[in-house]
Formats: C-alpha cells, sequence, structure tokens
C-alpha cells in the first residue's frame, strides 16, 4: 500500500476518470509516500500552511495499471525521513479503484499533522 495526499475537493471533482493531479503534467509522475509516518513528513514539509482539509489516498499498488517506481527523493527527503528513504512515483493517473481507503488528515493545535484517520 502507497499514500498520496490530495485535497478532498480535488480528490472529488471529476469521480467518473482517473485521478491525475498536476505533478503529473509538471513532473511526468504522481508523488506518493511508502507509509503513514513518511506521509505526515511530507505534509508537514510541504503542505503546512496550505488549505485544509487534506486527505490521503490509500492505495493498493497492485491494482495501478500504471508504472510505479520505487526511487530516492530528490534532492534530499522532507525533515524527519531518514535519507534512505524510497518514494513511489506513479507515471500514470490514478485508477479510482486502486484507492481502498480515504483517510483524513489529522493536526494538531499547532498546524502540524499528527495522524490519518
Amino acid at each position: 500500500m502507497i499514500y498520496h495526499v490530495v485535497s478532498p475537493d480535488e480528490w472529488t471533482a471529476d469521480p467518473g476518470r482517473p485521478y491525475a493531479p498536476a505533478s503529473l503534467a509538471e513532473d511526468g509522475f504522481v508523488h506518493c509516500s511508502p507509509d503513514e509516518e513518511t506521509t505526515l513528513g511530507v505534509v508537514n514539509a510541504f503542505y503546512g500552511p496550505g488549505p485544509r482539509p487534506l486527505v490521503a489516498l490509500l492505495l493498493d499498488e497492485e491494482r495501478l495499471t500504471a508504472r510505479c517506481a520505487w526511487e530516492a527523493a530528490a534532492p534530499t527527503p522532507p525533515p524527519g525521513v531518514a535519507a534512505s528513504t524510497l518514494f513511489p512515483h506513479v507515471f500514470g493517473p490514478l485508477d479510482r479503484d486502486a484507492v481502498t481507503h480515504v483517510l483524513e488528515v489529522r493536526w494538531d493545535a499547532e498546524g502540524r499533522a499528527t495522524g490519518l484517520g
């Protein structure tokens, strides 16, 4: 299972089509994370002051039709994430039937992501 963070509005915008975030066009792949702890690190590094709420899509990698490659973060992983961590990059839209759960990002009083539920 891999994780992808998105706003609920973006995720539900066009439910009849595979989900293709802006990063697919900009970077050539969909950014994902390997586990909950890394996902929270990514949220805190890149989404902290941004719009809320956020959700994490839990994806069954076996159900994706696009190629998924596990690659090192470039140039470095977010703070608190080990340098050896590999990130799943999906080179195509995310199949909606690959999503097994949609988990809401939980925040503490200081605005840091603390969990998924």
